[in-house]
């Protein structure tokens, strides 16, 4: 019989690089972020439209022109890349593989390194042609998951409800986490 053994990076060595594309949600991104404690490197990209975010403490903030970046190498070693907000230029743009920022430079590292890559829509309804970008993208192992709220853990603030999302979000990328009461059957 054989065995297989399986190296896990340690946690406090994964690269976590949060984008915020579009100035509508990018509150859900940062509040992501934050959620994330110190067992992470935090990186974060600021699109022109979502400019007027804050500085955290530990994080690099990159600018969206900043196309020479570290975090656009495959080099670089990043685990996991949220997109959160994703606007729909940032999705087509990814989906037809245009790296004209430092965005979408990123998650094409990500997709050409096979690493994890989330993208969050923001925008409803979707047109068909956002649609067959996200199959296109979904296909290539892309996480396509807007933030879609559920109600079965009973959210009972909208912080509550922003809790599950990302909570679902990190679950989706491998990011243990109590950011939501999770499903119970009565077995």
């Amino acid at each position: 019989m054989m065995s297989y053994f399986v190296l896990e990076m340690p946690l406090s060595k994964r690269k976590i690089i949060v984008a915020l594309s579009g100035a509508s949600g990018a509150e859900l991104g940062l509040r992501a972020l934050k959620k994330l404690d110190g067992r992470f490197e935090k990186h974060l990209i600021v699109s022109e439209h979502a400019d007027t975010v804050l500085k955290e403490e530990g994080m690099r903030v990159h600018r969206n022109d900043e196309i020479g970046a570290p975090v656009a190498s495959g080099s670089f070693g990043a685990d996991v890349m949220l997109i959160i907000p994703c606007s729909m230029n940032t999705l087509a743009k990814i989906a037809c593989g245009i790296a004209d920022n430092l965005v979408t430079r990123t998650a094409a590292v990500m997709i050409k390194e096979r690493k994890t890559l989330l993208l969050a829509p923001r925008e409803m309804p979707f047109s068909a042609i956002a649609l067959e970008n996200m199959l296109k993208l979904a296909r290539l192992g892309v996480i396509v998951a807007p933030p879609v709220p559920a109600y079965y853990s009973r959210p009972e603030t909208l912080e509550a409800m922003e809790d599950f999302i990302i909570g679902k979000w990190f679950d989706l990328v491998g990011i243990e986490n109590d950011l939501y009461r999770r499903w119970k059957t009565d077995a």
